[in-house]
């Protein structure tokens, strides 16, 4: 029998290949992904084009953090564009307090309703934008808080944290993409909510620049002058 996992997908590029090692890792997974009051969903709809590529069960989840102070929730605060130097010096205004805190409990929640025994999740700690809850410290806190604060925990089978691309750039993230055969296609990164996708948001310029230094062409639309 196939191990059964919840992914947290979001509809992005490195959670999207996050579902694809599930599957390659011989996982029967379960998608999660959030309606968390961000000012768009398109990352939503790119989550289900996934799970219908792929075929999985695809669980959405409606929260209301749009009082937390971030640019992906607040219409008073604008998505820093073509942010100056490394993107991970600083905490950008992109951060949404505590939010892989709120996800991956109900995550973990999610996998001990369904006697799943992993959650998977495309935390980055190489080619990130600085966010504190993408660092290898957080997630094995986190582990040691589900071996203590579940049922799962107390009986001596906690649900584990995956997390295969945390040591990766994101050139590697997209290799890893290209070779699990992940429909990167489908994917949104963007933190804006345009027809196509910026290319000067933190997000997308992480982004580009993995598929240059990957030697692959993003196939997502861009916004017309953004260089690819």
């Amino acid at each position: 029998m196939r191990p059964k996992a919840v992914v947290l997908l979001s509809g992005g590029l490195d959670s999207t290949t996050t579902l694809a090692q599930a599957i390659a890792d011989g996982c029967e997974p379960t998608a999660i992904s959030f309606r968390y009051g961000q000012k768009h969903t398109k990352e939503l709809v790119s989550a289900e084009n996934v799970c219908k590529h792929y075929g999985v069960a695809h669980v959405v989840i409606d929260l209301n953090l749009s009082s937390f102070r971030s640019a992906l929730t607040r219409k008073d605060i604008d998505v820093p564009m073509d942010r100056e130097g490394k993107l991970d010096e600083d905490i950008p205004i992109t951060y949404v307090p505590a939010r892989n805190i709120v996800f991956l409990s109900i995550a973990a929640g999610l996998a001990e309703s369904i006697d799943a025994d992993r959650v998977y999740i495309g935390a980055n700690a190489v080619d990130y934008s600085g966010y504190p809850d993408d660092r290898p410290d957080f997630f094995k806190a986190y582990e040691e808080m589900l071996a203590k604060g579940t049922k799962a925990g107390v009986e001596g089978h906690p649900v584990k944290i995956m997390t295969p691309l945390l040591h990766l750039s994101k050139a590697d993230i997209v290799r890893l993409g290209k070779e699990l055969k992940a429909p990167l296609e489908l994917t949104w990164s963007c933190y804006n909510g345009g027809e196509k996708a910026c290319g000067h948001c933190d997000s997308c310029r992480l982004r580009l620049e993995g598929f240059r230094q990957a030697g692959y062409k993003d196939e997502i639309p861009y916004e017309d002058g953004v260089v690819q």
